[in-house]
């Protein structure tokens, strides 16, 4: 076996690595915002800048939590 079929057989076997590449991203450049908003709006308002967007993201948890309970 030569370095190219050693290449060439990682490749097949992880064809979807570049699919999953480009999805993380996203994802983690949406988390880094929320974050940084988060962290604003503490710096702005203090303990309410803390609570109030944690109980507005109650429903969107029960949401999640539903979803995931049904498969």
């Amino acid at each position: 076996m030569t370095l190219t079929d050693t290449t060439t057989a990682h490749e097949a076997h992880h064809g979807h690595d570049d699919a999953d590449a480009a999805a993380v991203g996203p994802i983690l450049l949406s988390l880094a915002v929320f974050i940084a908003g988060w962290a604003t709006s503490i710096a702005l308002w203090g303990i309410p800048g803390l609570y109030i967007p944690a109980l507005a993201l109650v429903p969107v948890m029960w949401v999640v939590l539903l979803i995931i309970s049904r498969g």
